[in-house]
């Protein structure tokens, strides 16, 4: 069979082909289980082999690259304008292959197994971080049905930690306990957030890179370790503003007829990392309304003329094309002359 292409629609257990030659024509349309897949590919000459950027589509990626083939993985969204009429195994097999080789398609760069890894450890931080919240949201809903309240932010979160340890009078012996299990288990997971920053700040002080974006203010090590861990290849970017669409913090088009309308942001991307942004323009806004003699004048005059929020999102994008520009240009931040 001579195939030059072919499309892969991966799953847990079965897997669909669909292959064709340099002409267009189908050459191969079969389905596989999940152990004779790498025996299949074995079997065929290098070709092309496009695969949807879903679960296990990097593992799948390099399966297949040590046997020789070259594998572009694509956003599924990417995929799915491709598909005719009903949805289907087959179906999606040939319009991964028929999208793949589109000139302009966008592909996504194969990950290292080491890539991945670190980026599991900040997913894992991430889930631990939303449980603390719930947990202590749930918490305080809890006590506050008793007359117990306490304020926002770190110091009323332990003020509430320690009420529940002790067992305040006002509270029923019954929920005292169940008060007291739910501090236990806030406990235990800030303890394991506490390890999971401490190895991530391990990683970041060892890594080059890192090192380089630590010099961005507004840039900590989880951030670093993060953009890092997710953005991969950032050359592949044009430019910054690029990069700064991909991270989801540019304005969202609904253009016609030659009038531009712009609207919110895409939020497209990475939510963690884009978050991760934000909050370190939200740091650079305190610290500039702390010290307003050492602040950007750029964002002392955007903060006069527009709301803190509006003026946090436009120094996240700020700082993404910042990051793109050190990691494809090298070196490290320097702060601008002020005039």
């Amino acid at each position: 069979m001579q195939v030059s292409t072919i499309g892969l629609d991966i799953a847990k257990l079965v897997f669909q082909v669909h292959g064709i030659d340099s002409a267009g024509g189908v050459v191969v349309r079969t389905r596989l289980t999940r152990s004779r897949v790498r025996r299949f590919f074995e079997q065929m000459a290098p070709c092309l082999v496009g695969i949807e950027a879903c679960a296990t589509a990097h593992h799948w990626a390099r399966e297949l690259q040590a046997l020789g083939h070259e594998v572009r993985l694509m956003p599924a969204h990417y995929v799915k304008p491709y598909v005719k009429r009903q949805k289907n195994d087959a179906a999606d097999a040939e319009a991964i292959c028929e999208a793949v080789t589109r000139p302009t398609m966008r592909f996504v760069p194969v990950k290292t197994p080491e890539a991945q890894a670190l980026a599991l450890v900040h997913r894992i931080r991430t889930q631990l971080v939303g449980q603390r919240t719930a947990m202590l949201n749930a918490l305080r809903a809890g006590l506050a049905e008793f007359g117990i309240v306490a304020a926002k932010g770190l110091h009323g979160a332990n003020e509430i930690l320690k009420i529940a340890e002790a067992g305040d009078e006002r509270v029923p012996v019954l929920a005292r306990d169940v008060y007291r299990m739910m501090a236990d288990g806030i406990r235990d997971v800030e303890a394991r957030l506490s390890r999971l920053n401490r190895q991530i700040a391990a990683e970041a002080r060892g890594n080059e890179v890192c090192k380089r974006l630590r010099t961005i203010p507004g840039v900590g090590p989880i951030t670093a370790s993060t953009i890092a861990a997710l953005s991969g290849d950032v050359s592949r970017f044009k430019s910054g503003r690029d990069f700064a669409a991909w991270v989801g913090l540019t304005p969202k088009q609904n253009s016609t007829g030659g009038k531009t309308r712009l609207g919110r942001i895409t939020k497209a991307g990475d939510r963690s990392l884009r978050r991760l942004f934000v909050m370190g323009a939200f740091g650079l806004i305190k610290r500039a309304r702390i010290e307003p003699a050492k602040a950007s004048p750029w964002l002392l005059s955007l903060l006069e003329r527009r709301p803190a929020l509006v003026a946090a999102v436009a120094l996240a994008n700020k700082l993404a094309r910042v990051v793109w520009a050190i990691l494809t240009q090298g070196g490290t931040y320097r702060a601008p002359a002020m005039a």
